[in-house]
């Protein structure tokens, strides 16, 4: 890109960025320098690498979606929060927002991930401890009680039963007067990554592609602002990938969806703006900032050159990230307040649109209310005190930033090309479901995962407290226990909302949704009717695995 061309991207970059609505603050240094929203090359030199690298909220949107950077609105901070049942996370909730964050991040208990009643026998043991426990819809109703939905983004991570889930979100939604158009948000939904790292599906690839397809079809026509899919790299990260692997697979995942919506007639400028992304922010913290730099300019080119998408929000990536879990230790918590914040600040300057910083506790057990206090607080600092804010992609143009970047970029493509080739008939999704079946993804995260492990133990790598500087005078941390009666008393509670239920009503509308799963049509509208009737998340779940089989994982070695 020569001069000219430059200095004409610089024009159009002011011109929008006078335009833009900017925040009521001062952009100043600390010390009171004032500075620019955006930097670049001096005036009237020539820089090739432009091209690649644009202006801030233009193609291909390398430095941010928008001109104005973090100077129109900073990013959401949206706490990741669910333990025991309902009303004990209602409560952490009121607490978050009160504390001054921005968004609800919903963390479900284990059954509720695999699509299980908290009395089922399997949910033993395990109900309210990684999560809160959401049975039917009357457990929605408390969750948010005093939570104006329609003033509340919120997000919630689960993808197997996220369908049935979504729907009793609908339902309280509802019950509190809400309409249901108003709604803003993000479910995460992303079925592949569950085959490929995490392994919380209920059925086989095709039938959760369905449920997918009709629920982008439904959030179209009747919820334009809500996101039915967060496409979610950060579980494949957790389960050993490298930065690039977590990208590569991680946007593959999103373009099969962008095929899956297309396969459904739906126009990709309508349904493009309503896929999201989920990130790991990891440890190495300029590899990071690259990572998400060069996602943002692989999704705008591929969505479209590839798939033809015409508007700028359909072009964008907009992505939630959270703080590496895996990169905290047992050994010296107190260190783990250090790592989030080094990886809440690379999330910041990745360009990060919401985030959610891990407690420094989170190793050993659900937070504790004091150390998410300091999760929260290490957000705050870092939007209020370090004036990271004030420019936008403020490492733009240096030529490592620029050339991890490039590196990122260049790694993804040959893992797209190879996904590709997997396949039968060309299209991205073939390739995934190819490599689900045959294992493929597993073993490169299992190699990459060895490899890091092999390079730890060896010394090659160095964690402090865990194999270097390990003297230490820590004292003992006191953690957050969930006590057994949260199981017993959700298990109480459940057996007389089976009891007080209108049970005609319930069979009425367990039978449609089981018709509508024999058929063709879209489910959506017959799960909400069971959702409304008091069916549990179960027995919904049940009758499609009683109609669609389940999926077990071919064994290798």
């Amino acid at each position: 890109m020569d001069a000219e061309q430059t200095a004409e991207g610089r024009r159009r970059w002011q011109e929008r960025f006078d335009q833009a609505r900017k925040r009521d603050a001062e952009f100043r240094t600390l010390s009171g320098l004032e500075v620019e929203p955006v930097y670049g090359p001096p005036e009237g030199t020539a820089d090739p690498r432009m091209e690649r690298i644009g202006w801030p909220g233009e193609y291909p949107y390398t430095r941010g979606l928008h001109p104005t950077g973090y100077r129109g609105k900073p990013w959401t901070i949206r706490q990741f929060a669910g333990f025991g049942n309902a009303r004990q996370t209602n409560e952490r909730y009121k607490m978050i927002l009160g504390a001054g964050g921005g968004g609800l991040s919903v963390a479900f208990d284990m059954p509720t991930l695999m699509g299980r009643d908290s009395d089922d026998a399997r949910s033993l043991g395990e109900v309210g401890h990684c999560g809160v426990a959401v049975d039917s819809a009357m457990d929605m109703d408390v969750l948010f009680d005093g939570i104006p939905l329609g003033d509340v983004t919120t997000s919630m991570t689960i993808s197997g039963p996220a369908v049935p889930i979504f729907c009793m979100y609908l339902v309280a939604a509802e019950r509190q007067g809400v309409p249901i158009g108003r709604l803003n948000g993000t479910l995460q939904t992303d079925i592949f990554k569950e085959y490929i790292a995490q392994k919380e599906w209920l059925f086989a690839p095709e039938p959760h592609l369905r449920l997918i397809g009709d629920l982008m079809e439904f959030c179209v026509a009747e919820i334009p602002a809500y996101k039915p899919l967060s496409v979610s790299g950060y579980h494949i990260r957790e389960a050993g990938a490298t930065a690039a692997q977590e990208l590569a697979f991680t946007l593959a995942d999103g373009f099969g969806y962008v095929e899956l919506g297309l396969s459904r007639g739906l126009d990709v400028d309508v349904f493009g703006p309503g896929l999201s992304f989920f990130f790991d922010a990891h440890i190495d913290f300029f590899e990071e900032i690259a990572k998400f730099r060069a996602a943002r300019r692989i999704w705008a080119r591929w969505m479209r050159d590839t798939y033809g998408a015409r508007t700028e929000k359909a072009q964008w990536l907009r992505f939630h990230t959270q703080t590496a879990g895996v990169s905290l230790t047992a050994q010296q918590p107190d260190n783990n307040i250090v790592r989030t914040a080094i990886e809440a600040l690379a999330a910041v300057l990745g360009g990060t649109n919401s985030l959610h910083t891990n407690a420094l506790d989170e190793v050993l057990a659900l937070p504790s209310e004091k150390a998410a206090e300091i999760a929260l607080r290490t957000q705050q600092v870092i939007m209020e005190e370090t004036e990271v804010a004030n420019v936008a992609d403020p490492l733009g143009g240096s030529w490592y930033i620029e050339a991890l970047t490039d590196r990122m970029e260049a790694e993804a493509e040959a893992i797209f090309k190879r996904i590709r080739e997997m396949g039968t008939d060309g299209t991205m999704t073939s390739g995934i479901l190819r490599g689900i079946e045959d294992g493929w993804f597993m073993s490169e995260i299992a190699e990459s995962a060895f490899d890091y492990q092999r390079k730890l133990e060896k010394g090659e790598k160095k964690i402090v407290g865990v194999n270097c500087h390990t003297a230490s005078v820590e004292e003992p941390l006191p953690i957050l226990r969930v006590s057994h009666e949260v199981e017993r008393e959700q298990n109480r509670v459940l057996a007389e909302r089976r009891t007080g239920r209108d049970q005609a009503a319930v069979d009425a509308a367990m039978a449609g949704l089981v018709a509508a799963a024999r058929g063709s049509g879209n489910m959506i509208p017959p799960m909400l009717d069971a959702a409304r009737a008091e069916a549990t998340l179960g027995e919904i779940c049940d009758a499609l695995r009683t109609e669609w089989g389940t999926y077990t994982e071919p064994a290798r070695f």
